[in-house]
């Protein structure tokens, strides 16, 4: 059966093509190529897997150019006289915006393993991306990382609380829309209420909600967070902002799972799995008396802890990676790589602000940056660079030490991973399952 699977052929595109490029389509067709071409003007508007632009100093349109790629999900390769690549402007722009360069007159022998090499880029970008947005902050090979993973698939399918701990920007609620994903309630609604967005009046309102004309005429009726989460998950984040009042109002919806709009007497059912999640030191607010005691037991059934940035820092390059091509979409620029100084002011700094600030940093360092990688300036951390080496476990010098061999070997053999695993003193499997375990290529 499998003789009759044709797999598909892959898609080139030529734009403005010359007497070179045409002559190339012969051999492409041959291995297997769908080869089209167009004017610049209306390459926006063609779906290809690879891209091959002839440019020319004359016609040289930056502008129009950016704008196909920043709208293409191709790769995309230049073809260029020499002469023209050492012109003022022009180098800059191709290593920057071109995934590879070639001059003219063509090595078609090379120029197929690029094409070939292109595609695959394309391929792994297109899987990377079909990731839920949510798991980003979840990625990583730290054992931290590990153990949580670990957890969260034993804890998602019981029903029961979960109280999330963690400092500000750990990702606590990540944890909660995994485990509601890890439900059996998947499809059910996952409603978020911030207890300390909200006034003690409001939120009561926003939890239990309310009937038509409670308290003043010419209210609506509200229906509240509690009953909104029927059949689903409700995830209360900063639980320890909660008052008194309503920490008890919330313990006796917890014993009868029964909710009461403000303003209506008859209370319903309602099936809700509730997680909870706080910054705070809850044991230190029950000695103080600004928690209850007997809502924290009820709510500590199950418990998670999330880990601050600064406890697994093998995991940084991971997440400045994935956040950088989500925000290079969300944006419209150009996706560019960290340099190995940005990876390691990272890894160094200690991060107050978790995950959160280093969302923040690479999102700015996309805007600003002007060279073709992200440097330490462009993510606010040029200070790092005076600091000694950070101190972490064994495992995360291991790790950085592996990162940097494979960038070292990559950048003078890029083109023969036999010799720069043999370089390495590794086998080619060892040297690939390292390439994939580091997200590298």
């Amino acid at each position: 059966m499998f003789e009759d699977v044709i797999p598909a052929p892959r898609r080139l595109l030529v734009v403005d093509p010359c007497n070179e490029c045409e002559r190339l389509v012969v051999y492409l067709r041959a291995g297997g190529w769908r080869v089209e071409s167009c004017a610049l003007e209306k390459a926006v508007e063609r779906d290809c897997d690879v891209g091959l632009l002839r440019l020319q100093a004359f016609s040289f349109r930056p502008e129009q150019i950016k704008e196909l790629i920043r709208h293409s999900a191709a790769a995309w390769i230049i073809a260029l006289n020499p002469n023209e690549l050492d012109m003022h402007g022009i180098g800059d722009f191709v290593g920057e915006w071109f995934f590879d360069v070639h001059t003219l007159p063509f090595d078609v022998a090379r120029l197929k393993v690029a094409l070939g090499r292109a595609c695959m880029a394309r391929l792994r970008e297109l899987g990377s991306n079909r990731n839920l947005a949510y798991e980003y902050e979840l990625l990583g090979n730290s054992q931290r990382m590990k153990e949580l993973r670990k957890l969260l698939t034993k804890l998602g399918a019981v029903a029961l609380p979960v109280l999330i701990r963690g400092e500000s920007g750990t990702g606590k609620e990540l944890v909660a829309r995994t485990l509601h994903a890890q439900s059996r309630r998947p499809s059910g609604p996952f409603v978020v209420l911030n207890c300390a967005a909200h006034s003690e009046h409001l939120l009561q309102f926003e939890l239990f909600g309310r009937e038509e004309g409670a308290f003043t005429e010419g209210l609506r009726r509200k229906i509240g967070c509690i009953e909104s989460a029927d059949g689903g998950t409700l995830f209360l984040d900063e639980i320890g902002s909660l008052s008194l009042k309503l920490q008890a109002n919330l313990l006796r919806f917890l014993h009868l799972m029964q909710s009461e709009r403000v303003g209506a007497s008859p209370s319903f059912p309602v099936n809700v799995r509730l997680l909870a999640a706080t910054a705070l030191d809850l044991e230190k607010a029950i000695r103080q008396k600004r928690f209850r005691e007997d809502l924290y037991y009820q709510l500590n059934v199950l418990n998670v802890q999330t880990a601050p940035l600064r406890e697994r820092r093998m995991d940084i390059p991971f997440l400045a990676d994935h956040l950088a091509k989500l925000y290079s979409a969300e944006i419209g620029c150009r996706l560019r790589p960290f340099s190995e100084a940005a990876l390691a002011a990272m890894i160094k700094h200690p991060w107050p602000g978790n995950v959160r600030e280093l969302s923040n940093r690479v999102r700015r360092a996309l805007v600003v940056a002007e060279g073709r990688q992200i440097e330490t300036v462009d993510l606010g951390l040029e200070k790092e660079q005076n600091m000694g080496p950070a101190i972490g476990t064994l495992n995360d010098y291991i790790f950085r030490a592996e990162r940097l061999a494979l960038n070292d070997v990559l950048t003078r053999y890029s083109s023969n991973m036999s010799e720069a695993a043999r370089v390495l003193g590794i086998s080619r499997p060892t040297f690939y399952r390292l390439l994939h375990k580091h997200q590298i290529r």
